[in-house]
Formats: C-alpha cells, structure tokens, sequence
C-alpha cells in the first residue's frame, strides 16, 4: 500500500516563517499591559476599542517581522538542529526574496498602527525588533551564554505596547512589574527548553546555558532567577494586594517545583516539568491581570 505524503499548504509554511505560535503567546501579556493600563488611568474601554484593535494587529506583525527576520539570518544553524530543519526559509519552500519582502512590509505596516496608537508605542515595537535582530539574533546567539539574557529584552516589550498604546506614560510601578516578570520569566523557560533540545543546540555549536555550563550550572540559574522572580511581585503592591498575592503564589510553586522536582526527577523530566509550568505560570499571570482590570472597570462603571 503506497502513502502519499501531502506538502504543507502555503498557509501552514508562512505559519512557520512568522512564528504564528510566538505571536500568540506575547499576544497576552500585551493585552494584559493595554487592559491594566485602562483600569489603571480609569480610561473606557469602548472609547478606546480603535486603539486596542490597531495594538494588537500592530504589535502581532512586528513580531512576525521579528520572527521571519530571525529565521532569515538563522538558516545556516536552523538546518542542523532537527526542529527546525524543515522551516521554509531552510528548505526553500518559500523564496528568501518573499521572506524579506513580507518581513519589511510587516514592520512597516506594525510600527504605522502603532504610531497611530502613541508615537511611545511604536518607538518601543522598534525596540523590541532591534534587540531581537541585531543584540541577540545577530550578536549573543552563537557567541555567549547570556543570549537569552539578552533576548529577554525584546521578549518583554508587548505589555509595554500594549500600556503605551493607552497611557499617557509607562512609568507606573505595574507597567514595569509586567515588563520585568516578563524578562524573568523567560531564563527558566528557555533553560528548560535548551535542556530538553540540548543535542539541537550542541549540533548548531549554540552556547546555551546547559551546552557551554552544564547542568548543574543552570539548576543554580534558574534558582536565582526564580527568586527575583517571586520578589518581582511586590512590584504589584501599590495597584492590588490581589494581583500579588497570585503572582506571589505562582513564582513559590514554580520555584518549589525546580527545588523539590530536582531531587525527584532526572533532568530531562525535571526540564519537561519545568517548561509546561512556565507557561501555566505566564498564563495564570497575565490572565488574572487582565481579569482583575476588565472586573475593575466594569465596577468602575467604565466600558
């Protein structure tokens, strides 16, 4: 009996290319900036419906303009790791030439609606391309250990976005407990990742944390990082005793996680533990905020 194998359909390779999953997931701390900053301004939420659209379309095609340069500039290493051989920009699927044609046309397009939004929101949608491309795509990547470091950066610009798109500044302590949970957030998550695809990254001679240090090295990191993390939450005090309380409760069960499920488990299992948690814990996080603002204002008598 002979199977015939059915090629990705065009949607699905440009899927690959933009990073369709990466957009959705920075989709929800952006919202949750955007929806805090709202409640914490007492701003309508219908008055504003134009700018939270043209946020959120924005701030999803500069990030798919991040993710299809990325993988423009990565196709050498991309084509020895084994999750990511098979990308278009690898195989040719797609042309490079349209890879860089729609990467340009989406910053562009992104940074115009983000413009339109505040001028502060669009610089910061720059900013977060910038240091994804050149600091850690074309600089850190292959060279330090402190690459995800660095990336963390541009990884948590959307609720930043998402507050500027609405607020008259972002210099509110809770803006930047968003930003700066979001940049912790991400060295145990992608520590855990590195572990878990750590012959990818041997093979692409990448220095990830557990390539270039060991294990023992980034259990020890991701620690540290964890308890930043928990102390990041008293940065929620002066808006809500809630929000801290549940930002507080979830960096104590994942940091309890890494301590106890390291002497549990092996490391391969303790970094599969690690990963899922760290995107209950980012999901958890940010949906309550955008929970806690929308219940706010609508007590607020503000829609």
């Amino acid at each position: 009996m002979k199977i015939e194998l059915t090629a990705p359909s065009q949607k699905t390779l440009w899927a690959q290319v933009v990073k369709t999953g990466i957009i959705k997931s920075n989709l929800i701390p952006m919202l949750a900036g955007l929806m805090l900053a709202l409640y914490t301004y007492q701003l309508s939420f219908t008055e504003n419906i134009g700018y939270i659209l043209l946020a959120l379309i924005g701030t999803a095609a500069i990030i798919a303009a991040a993710g299809s340069f990325n993988n423009l500039y990565d196709r050498d290493i991309d084509a020895v790791m084994n999750r990511t051989k098979s990308r278009p920009t690898v195989t040719g699927s797609i042309a490079i030439k349209k890879v860089i044609w729609a990467a340009v046309l989406l910053l562009v397009i992104g940074l115009a609606l983000l413009y339109v939004t505040s001028p502060l929101a669009a610089f910061l949608g720059f900013l977060g391309v910038f240091f994804y491309v050149v600091p850690y795509t074309m600089w850190t990547k292959r060279r330090t250990i402190w690459n995800t470091e660095v990336g963390s950066i541009s990884g948590a610009m959307p609720p930043l976005i998402g507050w500027a798109a609405v607020a008259p500044d972002i210099w509110h302590p809770a803006c930047w407990a968003l930003f700066l949970i979001m940049v912790i957030w991400q060295m145990p998550h992608f520590y855990a990742i590195a572990i878990r695809k750590q012959e990818d990254y041997t093979a692409a001679n990448i220095p990830m944390l557990p390539v270039a240090k060991g294990a023992k090295r980034t259990y020890l990191q991701t620690n540290i990082y964890l308890v930043l993390l928990v102390l990041s939450s008293l940065l929620f005090l002066p808006l809500s005793l809630g929000l801290t309380l549940v930002s507080l409760v979830m960096g104590l069960l994942w940091l309890g996680l890494s301590l106890f499920g390291s002497q549990k488990y092996g490391i391969k299992v303790w970094a599969d533990k690690m990963f899922l948690f760290s995107l209950v814990h980012m999901v958890v996080i940010y949906s309550t905020v955008i929970i806690y603002a929308s219940i706010g204002l609508i007590l607020s008598g503000i829609y």
